[in-house]
């Protein structure tokens, strides 16, 4: 029976990757729309899809407010970023942003890129003499949601005027649809700056921003400062790996500061046995086999205790007892 799924653009690339690959090797087609994390939660509570996706935190409350019903599952399968790009000439060197500095940018207070704050964190070579053509999104996005955490974490005045949320009150720039919409957006405006998953900047030739983190490193959003977020945050909680709750900011030498979860939702009583047996292989193997494929697109596997996690928790609701154990590592 063939799956279907809505919901974050954010893993769209990683996801797309996944299903092509599974479908060859399984026979099992998994047909999936990205059309935002929002959307997705909207359509699995009304029932239209077999699972959804999003990037969005999500505890028992938040599942409840959305009108998911008690029984769905949620799932990390992989682990994302979010990159500040832009649309500037050629430069000597990525340029560099500090949390409190991207906050006052997005709150409208910083508007040119020769700004005295921005050239003290770039002074390799001169910035333009341009206006700073913000995008945004005009959508419910768990990429919003990332973006719009991290701010509210390290930015008091984004705090108080905006916080977090899947879709903010915008104190200034433009809206577009989508992370392909954002990316599309900003390699088509000169002087733009936006913020989309690693994978869209990639796809359009648009560079990412370094980011300085808690240990006052600038950072890339490469595979390995993206794990070693993940690795870091997790770590703060013990012993016993966390399924939800946000891993930006995280501490660590290495640590990019903007990285996430992408979950999968899923109920297996409304889905049925065979479908939700069909989609726990899927995650079974997306974990295992299917990991390799994260890091050449931007993404970073989870963590091992986590896939593990993840698949105990999926197999405690099927009534199948402990997760299957991992494969061996190939030689």
């Amino acid at each position: 029976m063939d799956l279907t799924g809505a919901g974050a653009t954010f893993p769209y690339p990683l996801f797309a990757r996944w299903f092509n690959s599974y479908a060859v090797r399984q026979g099992t087609r998994i047909n999936y729309l990205a059309v935002g994390s929002g959307e997705g939660i909207r359509q699995l509570a009304a029932g239209a899809v077999d699972f959804g996706a999003t990037d969005i935190p999500l505890d028992a409350a938040g599942s409840a407010a959305a009108g998911l019903p008690p029984s769905v599952l949620r799932l990390p399968v992989a682990l994302g970023a979010v990159a500040i790009t832009y649309n500037l000439p050629p430069r000597p060197r990525p340029l560099r942003l500090s949390g409190e500095l991207l906050g006052e940018i997005f709150l409208g207070r910083v508007t040119r890129w020769n700004d005295p704050r921005l050239a003290a964190l770039n002074p390799e070579a001169p910035l333009p003499s341009l206006p700073i053509q913000l995008v945004h999104r005009d959508d419910a996005s768990g990429t919003t949601y990332i973006l719009a955490d991290y701010l509210a974490a390290v930015s008091p005045a984004w705090a108080a005027r905006v916080g977090r949320g899947a879709a903010v009150s915008w104190p200034a720039g433009r809206g577009s649809t989508g992370n392909e919409g954002v990316a599309g957006t900003v390699k088509q405006t000169e002087g733009a700056l936006g913020y989309v998953e690693v994978v869209y900047a990639r796809q359009n030739r648009l560079p990412a921003a370094h980011l300085r983190n808690r240990e006052g490193r600038f950072v890339s959003p490469m595979s390995f400062e993206i794990g070693s977020a993940a690795t870091a945050a997790l770590g703060e909680r013990g012993d016993t790996p966390s399924l939800e709750g946000s891993l930006v900011n995280a501490p660590g030498r290495s640590a990019y500061p903007l990285v996430a979860f992408s979950w999968l939702l899923a109920d297996p009583a409304a889905m049925g046995p065979v479908k939700a047996r069909q989609l726990r292989d899927f995650v079974q193997w997306a974990l295992t086999e299917g990991a390799e494929v994260a890091a050449p697109l931007g993404y970073a596997p989870l963590p091992s205790l986590v896939a593990d996690a993840v698949q105990a928790r999926f197999d405690r609701a099927l009534g199948l007892g402990p997760g299957i154990p991992r494969p061996a590592e190939k030689p």
